[in-house]
């Protein structure tokens, strides 16, 4: 375990995929981590888990969708460690659909999560880094940020979303910010468990028989973090070998 160069972390949608994976590698590393999500039975295991291998590791409910609930959940992570050195934007959803098939629903659940999620995120963040004199905003949007598929076509949208926020970001921050934005491509994770329309779900099926493990996006984010001050690295997208998407 690295315990050199110690950061407070907080992550939310991390009871479960990227989340977890990303919780257990900034463990490993010596980083404090917090652990945000609405399923506390999850957080509460991984939480022990993680303090059992001799990590730091605390919890919180977290609903992203709710600006005022992310603003505790910051001032959780000062409570606990101090301060705050990262914001990792993780939690997403992805209820896929042919725009034929007027899921409205789920088009405003994803802008909710997908989208005000990551703005309540660097709302509650920003304002911490800056007084601190130091932190940085990682925020995990996806492939779907760089291109749009059938199905996909509100998801894409509020990936794209997400890199064009973080590209403000971090065009707008001074020195004393640092931004990246990671994009995956096919994860195991179980984001398209939750998938309710029947034509994107076998789709999904399919598309997903090759597919990354968690911890290599949890590897590109703890990567990201590692680097000296000095370095900010912007975008990583991490893909299987075998996909050509």
């Amino acid at each position: 375990m690295t315990t050199g160069n110690a950061k407070a972390v907080a992550i939310t949608g991390a009871s479960s995929g990227i989340g977890e994976a990303v919780a257990r590698r900034l463990a490993a590393d010596g980083h404090r981590v917090l652990l945000g999500a609405r399923r506390t039975d999850r957080l509460a295991r991984l939480a022990e888990e993680l303090t059992e291998a001799g990590g730091v590791a605390a919890f919180r409910r977290l609903d992203v969708t709710d600006a005022a609930d992310v603003r505790d959940f910051v001032a959780a992570a000062r409570a606990e460690f101090g301060r705050l050195d990262v914001l990792v934007n993780n939690a997403g959803v992805m209820p896929l659909s042919e725009l034929a098939a007027l899921r409205v629903e789920e088009w405003d659940r994803m802008i909710d999560v997908n989208v005000r999620g990551v703005l309540h995120g660097i709302a509650a963040a920003l304002p911490v880094m800056r007084e601190q004199g130091g932190g940085q905003l990682v925020n995990v949007a996806s492939v779907g940020a760089h291109e749009v598929v059938p199905t996909a076509a509100v998801y894409c949208a509020t990936k794209f979303a997400v890199r064009a926020i973080t590209e403000g970001l971090r065009q707008e921050s001074g020195p004393e910010l640092r931004v990246t934005l990671v994009s995956p491509g096919v994860t195991e994770s179980e984001l398209a468990d939750h998938i309710g329309d029947p034509v994107a779900r076998e789709a999904m099926r399919e598309y997903r028989k090759v597919a990354l493990p968690a911890s290599a996006v949890a590897d590109a984010v703890g990567y990201a973090i590692a680097q000296p001050a000095e370095v900010d690295v912007n975008e990583i997208i991490v893909r299987p070998t075998a996909s050509a998407q």
